[in-house]
């Protein structure tokens, strides 16, 4: 099993401007790595809560609890953010959150979680999983067009129609490798440097954890539970993910897209998020090291009022 790398790490952590006193999230827990890093740079009356969905997580950080007093780790999805923040005290008063979007490397290299087209295991990909329902369940359940739907809306896989036609007709599916294999055998075209299922597993993950709405709900959270000056870094992995934040930044920062006919007062908006300079891309050194974090992005927000 390889060894998780924390993505972007000394970025995010500069990003987040860390006060020693300070209080602090990490939406995403994982493994740890940037909480850890988080704590690195806090005092002895700095604070951070962390969260998580994946039971995994939850166990590591709560090894971590232990061994930190400034720590704490909560057993939600970050779509829960705001009850988190306010049951921690926090609400309004966090000085940064720091969200790690995908999936993490001990994720993938467990066969038997479902997320890897690699390794043989069940057919699940549910980051939580004892809620909601198994990948394979969900393909028995839908129809031919709303498998296509999910695999071009979440996966922007060209060939969404084609794919979702054989997975229906191999079903029943039981096996990561048997849903790989049909989905290789279907896709006509295989891009360079990237296995024919990527994308139709990206898809089906987003759509079992509900990951796109999720992320929306979250971060809108975020507009309230900061402390003015308080900063918001979002590392994303894929391009629908980065879409949402990019969007919610400007439109925070920008007020909402109106036609140009319709007349608004200068003051009729007033910014509460401004952003902090362009999104960051990973070294090529890092990218060397590790190839998960190539198509990394990270985006940072400060919260004006």
């Amino acid at each position: 099993m390889n060894i998780h790398k924390p993505v972007l790490l000394t970025e995010s952590i500069t990003a987040l401007a860390i006060k020693p006193d300070g209080h602090y999230l990490d939406a995403t827990f994982g493994r740890g790595g940037h909480s850890r890093a988080i704590l690195a740079n806090l005092g002895p009356n700095g604070r951070l809560v962390s969260m998580d969905k994946d039971p995994d997580a939850i166990r590591e950080g709560e090894r971590l609890a232990k061994e930190d007093q400034r720590f704490t780790i909560c057993h939600a999805s970050f779509a829960e953010l705001a009850k988190v923040a306010k049951q921690s005290g926090l609400d309004g008063k966090l000085d940064g959150v720091l969200f790690d979007l995908g999936v993490s490397s001990p994720q993938l290299d467990d066969a038997q979680r479902g997320f890897s087209f690699l390794q043989e295991g069940p057919l699940d990909m549910r980051m939580n999983p004892s809620f909601g329902v198994p990948v394979r369940e969900w393909l028995e359940r839908a129809d031919e067009q709303e498998i296509a739907d999910v695999l071009w809306q979440y996966g922007e896989e060209r060939y969404a129609k084609r794919i979702a036609r054989a997975i229906k007709m191999a079903l029943p599916l039981h096996t990561t490798t048997e849903l790989s294999a049909v989905v290789t055998a279907a896709n006509p075209a295989w891009e360079k440097h990237k296995h024919p299922a990527t994308r139709v597993f990206q898809a089906l993950r987003i759509k079992i954890n509900n990951e796109l709405e999720e992320l929306k709900v979250a971060l809108a959270s975020c507009v309230d539970v900061l402390a003015v000056q308080g900063r918001l870094a979002v590392i994303t992995f894929h391009s629908l993910e980065d879409r949402i934040v990019k969007q919610f930044l400007q439109q925070h920062e920008q007020g909402p897209q109106l036609p140009r006919e319709v007349p608004v007062m200068a003051e009729a908006f007033s910014p509460r998020l401004c952003r902090v300079g362009k999104a960051i891309t990973p070294t090529a050194q890092e990218i060397a090291e590790n190839p998960r974090a190539r198509s990394a992005r990270l985006r940072i927000g400060e919260k004006l009022k």
